[in-house]
């Protein structure tokens, strides 16, 4: 690992941060802070710690002596001074002379001693930097680092391969107890450069800035070096591959099931409200780690760092080799080996939860985490964002166990000592308590997704909580608007009218997020000419486009949706021609119509399944549909201005792609409303269904 340390770059932090009145020793902090924090093989999504000791004038214009730490739950890569609350410190150092402190004593004490309330909770190990006299401090979880300290004898390979230079501490849950027992064994190590956690990370300390990161990097090179030439180019011989099938399975085949099999159902039986998304990763390491011949083993020991816990859990869940050549056998033994997971969790809750009286409540024990032997892992969470982090840290524990393999065999902390980090409320605290989203956990697929009224549904479906998949017939379109949409978005290109097109379309969608469970079917394109004299080719065309690309997308998102078993939502853009249709409008209005129509037939072949099928009706959208040379044709044959056109509604008011948005984001919600058509056109009695 090099160091990142630029003298320019560091110059510039300090000059940016004294403009906003930021003194050297924080500037430089965030500067190091960052470039940990941007190696993934020291910290991932919030892990890690660091801290400065400096002085901060507070309201009376005095110096106070001050700790900048990190607060909790920020990322270090990302991190701005104002992730780095102040806490007085001599009235943290004191708490030191304590037996004991509880976890609500110890955040309450360092919330009283914040120098601005409104900061966020400093970070549950501030006690440690507090108590270590160490003007720069850094901490991180060194994928490295880990892999020798998990394995049985961690402590003496430690001591071996650095000497003085690291001191050791056992074993201990962060808070109050460490951090007394991390200050004491510096104390008697005062020469010590930083500290080893067993089983959980580095500590490395310095006077300046870049002695303290620097030290962390030369440690964990020291660390990597070891490790590498352990390896000598070999794989450890525990991940000696076992024979496994030739033929293997489009993964987006099996996705859809196994994300019904890992949705937790409540006690109504309704499965609609704890789904998650899936992250797929494969790589020649993870590859080597699943079809490792003791992989039951070491995949199966527990976390590589008890932060690890709140992500992916104790434990992923091992899956039978994927065969293509026997999908529903594979489906019914994965099936089988997730409930086992969920009882064996069960029981793991249970069995400790009694230790503390019975008080606490149990999470969602489906796992974080499947391996896959002859594909990879699968990772799942709440959200795509979630998704990501799982995946990302376990990763991590591919890397840091396959290290710890490679020096000697992994071993880790108790199953006890991980239950008490999941289910630390400090450590819960990280993932925040808000309430979800009404439409959290779902996949929403639009298609014309970037056209005006796509796009605008799109937004509005992230709003209540979705990963949304923008489809478009240009490619490059439904890219560009699912970038500007965010990392909840992604876009695709699809020709609805073209079933091979749709089904390679639908496959991207489950393999970036692992099913789907809203279809917004809206792509669509107006012809117009009198029916008696309209060509077969034109006819056709918009059939093509306004009927059957419907009817593609309808079938390949039910087959999705009836894998999952978690029930879903059709919702097709029917036009108000469908039902009031106009002069020399035809063409358009036919294939429309019989669109609607089959709305219903979904709703009606499979309601029993929790699928609900639903129509908006609207009316005179600008869009790519309704482009300005239509409206000005639609206003020549009903011999109106254009803004009586486009107003030509009870309410006066012209229709606009947000309010069509609306209209689908509230049939989403109405999940005990299917075959419906919902009307927004601004009021027009002759399109009003009757």
């Amino acid at each position: 690992m090099q160091s990142l340390w630029q003298d320019d770059e560091a110059q510039s932090f300090i000059e940016t941060y004294k403009a906003q009145g930021v003194n050297e020793d924080l500037a430089l902090r965030v500067y190091t802070t960052r470039l940990l924090g941007g190696e993934p093989r020291l910290v991932l999504h919030g892990g890690g710690n660091t801290s400065v000791k400096t002085q901060l004038t507070d309201l009376y214009g005095k110096k106070v002596e001050a700790l900048c730490v990190k607060g909790s739950g920020w990322d270090m890569g990302v991190i701005e001074p104002a992730g780095l609350p102040a806490v007085r410190l001599q009235p943290l150092q004191a708490l030191e002379a304590l037996d004991s402190l509880s976890d609500e004593d110890m955040v309450n004490a360092q919330r009283c001693n914040l120098m601005d309330s409104t900061s966020p909770n400093p970070s549950v190990e501030t006690l440690l930097h507090a108590f270590l006299p160490h003007k720069y401090i850094d901490h991180t979880h060194s994928n490295a680092i880990l892999s020798l300290t998990d394995t049985p004898n961690g402590e003496a390979l430690c001591q071996s391969l650095f000497g003085e230079r690291l001191a050791i501490v056992p074993y201990i849950q962060a808070g109050f107890k460490l951090a007394k027992v991390a200050a004491e064994i510096q104390r008697a190590n005062p020469k010590a450069e930083g500290l080893i956690l067993m089983r959980h990370g580095i500590f490395t300390f310095g006077e300046d800035a870049r002695s303290a990161y620097e030290r962390m990097i030369d440690c964990v090179t020291l660390a990597e070096t070891h490790i590498a030439q352990k390896a000598a180019g070999q794989k450890p011989r525990s991940m000696t591959p076992v024979t496994l099938p030739e033929t293997k399975a489009d993964i987006a085949d099996i996705l859809p099931s196994l994300r019904g099999f890992l949705t937790a159902k409540d006690q109504s039986g309704d499965a609609d409200c704890k789904r998650l998304i899936l992250k797929c990763r494969t790589s020649p390491a993870i590859l080597d780690f699943v079809n490792g011949q003791e992989c039951a083993r070491y995949a199966q020991q527990g976390c590589v760092t008890p932060d690890h816990t709140i992500r992916i859990k104790l434990l992923p869940c091992l899956l039978p080799a994927l065969d293509g050549q026997d999908i529903p056998g594979f489906l019914d033994q994965a099936e089988k080996a997730i409930e086992d997971y969920k009882a064996a969790y069960q029981r793991y809750f249970e069995d400790n939860n009694a230790r503390f009286g019975g008080v606490k409540t149990m999470l969602d024990p489906s796992p974080r985490v499947l391996l896959i032997p002859g594909f990879g892992l699968i990772a799942a969470g709440k959200s795509a964002k979630a998704a990501t982090i799982a995946a990302d840290v376990a990763e991590s524990m591919v890397e840091v166990i396959t290290g710890a393999e490679t020096v000697d065999r992994f071993e880790t902390i108790s199953p006890a000592d991980a239950f008490e980090m999941e289910y630390w409320s400090l450590e819960q605290a990280k993932l925040g308590k808000a309430k979800e989203p009404a439409l959290a956990r779902h996949v929403c697929v639009i298609t014309g997704g970037a056209g005006a009224i796509g796009y605008a549904t799109a937004a509005a479906f992230m709003a209540q909580g979705c990963d949304v998949a923008v489809l478009d017939v240009d490619g490059e379109r439904a890219a560009a608007s699912a970038k500007s949409l965010g990392a909840a978005a992604c876009g695709f290109a699809c020709d609805v009218t073209d079933k091979a097109s749709v089904e390679k379309a639908i496959k991207a969608v489950i393999a970036h997020f692992g099913g789907i469970d809203i279809l917004v079917s809206n792509a669509g394109a107006a012809w117009q000419g009198k029916i008696g004299e309209v060509s077969d080719e034109v006819l056709q065309k918009s059939f093509a486009l306004n009927f059957w690309g419907h009817h593609y997308m309808a079938q390949a998102a039910v087959a999705a949706m009836t894998a999952q078993k978690t029930g879903g939502m059709l919702l097709f853009n029917t036009s108000k021609q469908a039902v009031n249709p106009g002069p020399n409008f035809g063409p358009y209005g036919l294939p429309k119509a019989a669109t609607l129509f089959l709305s219903r037939q979904y709703a009606i072949d499979y309601g029993d399944q929790g699928i609900t099928s639903n129509a908006v009706n609207a009316d005179r959208i600008r869009s790519g549909l309704l482009t300005e040379d239509m409206i000005a044709s639609r206003s020549t044959a009903r011999g109106l201005s254009e803004n009586d056109y486009m107003c030509g509604n009870l309410l006066k008011r012209e229709v606009t792609a947000d309010d069509v948005a609306e209209a689908f984001v509230h049939l989403a919600l109405s999940r005990k409303s299917t075959g419906a058509v919902l009307t927004v056109d601004g009021g027009n009695i002759a399109a009003a269904l009757r």
